[in-house]
């Protein structure tokens, strides 16, 4: 069954408004018409199974036939902190993370991000991001759409991250998987994590030292050099394994 996002400002208790352009997505790429069924995600852990009733104007009125709860979010918050890389292996990086489920995403310019964006391609280059985020969680059935920031500069993500509960920077010259196992099992539902990435080249030392004059802790991901596309993957599969293990056990911080 086709999957909408709804504004909760359009939602009540018994109908449904959709508005923008996933109207003309319905209306005339999908061909739907009155009558036919599509489920709306509201935001607030809840899909709802409706029925259009009519197209008005640049607005699809839809009734609503049953409220389901749903339980897909992870229990933490997850913000992914991505060193800017070349080509579109940022739509990549949004997809999948999207589809593990970050909470949201901000590109970061760092020393040896090769791409530099200005005003307008960074504000051009977010919305096609937010566009992936979008699409890719009503793919995987997420009750929200993470949101994908504009580019910042790495103090600026520094300062955004500051009042995280766990900060972490996978670092190529870190240490052993203990600090890892140890950082991974201090997370727990009800946080908020963050998760720096280099990009292709990886991190400058300064920049691990500026990161962990805030807090944020150093940590390997194996002994092998990862791609810049391939760290953030890998972070978001161990701490998605763990959460959800921790939300089947009935754990809670």
């Amino acid at each position: 069954m086709y999957r909408f996002f709804g504004k909760s400002e359009n939602i009540s208790d018994e109908q449904i408004i959709i508005d923008g352009g996933d109207v003309n997505h319905i209306r005339n790429v999908l061909r739907m018409k009155p009558g036919e069924r599509l489920t709306v995600s509201g935001g607030d852990n809840a899909d709802y199974l409706c029925a259009i009733r009519e197209f008005d104007g640049e607005r699809a009125v839809l009734d609503i036939i049953e409220k389901c709860e749903t339980d897909r979010e992870l229990g933490a918050k997850i913000c992914l902190f991505q060193g800017l890389p070349k080509g579109d292996k940022m739509e990549l990086i949004v997809r999948k993370c999207v589809e593990l489920g970050v909470f949201e995403i901000v590109p970061v310019e760092m020393k040896r991000s090769i791409v530099r964006l200005d005003g307008k391609k960074s504000a051009a280059k977010a919305a096609r991001w937010q566009a992936i985020s979008e699409s890719a969680a009503k793919q995987s059935g997420r009750t929200v759409i993470p949101k994908v920031h504009e580019p910042m500069t790495y103090k600026q993500a520094l300062d955004y991250a500051s009042e995280m509960d766990i900060k972490l920077i996978p670092y190529e010259l870190a240490q052993g998987m203990e600090a890892t196992k140890a950082a991974v099992e201090s997370i727990h539902n009800g946080m908020s994590v963050a998760v720096f990435i280099g990009p292709e080249g990886g991190l400058e030392a300064d920049e691990v030292e500026a990161a962990k004059e805030r807090g944020i802790l150093p940590i390997s991901l194996g002994r092998r050099i990862l791609r810049t596309e391939t760290a953030g993957l890998t972070v978001m599969s161990i701490l998605m394994y763990h959460l959800e293990q921790e939300h089947t056990n009935g754990s809670v911080s």
